[in-house]
């Protein structure tokens, strides 16, 4: 399976094709969405994009992690990390894909 990477390009390039406005709009409204998405996701720490799945912001604590190059122990300070959970819509409709096209191993 080869990886291939959905950029803001593609994203307004689809806009374009779809809905009809121009280049330049289709980027700009694509650029709105995602920073909608991202001030949301500072300030409420949630945002479910349904039939999508839901992205949230989890908080992980200060632990002790090791070099693997060295075995020297590293603390690892707090931090806020994004999650993302699919909905249930999207795991069927993933797992549908895959099963029309036969195994993707």
């Amino acid at each position: 399976m080869t990886a291939k990477t959905l950029t803001r390009a593609h994203l307004a390039e689809a806009v374009y094709q779809e809905v009809g406005l121009s280049r330049s709009e289709s980027a700009e409204l694509v650029d709105a969405i995602l920073a909608e998405i991202a001030d949301s996701l500072i300030s409420e720490g949630a945002v479910k994009v349904s039939s999508f799945g839901t992205f949230s912001v989890r908080q992980k604590g200060k632990r002790v992690g090791r070099n693997p190059k060295t075995g020297e122990e590293v603390p690892i300070l707090p931090r806020r990390v994004l999650v993302f959970r699919p909905s249930q819509v999207l795991k069927e409709r993933i797992n549908d894909a895959v099963a029309q096209n036969g195994s993707q191993a």
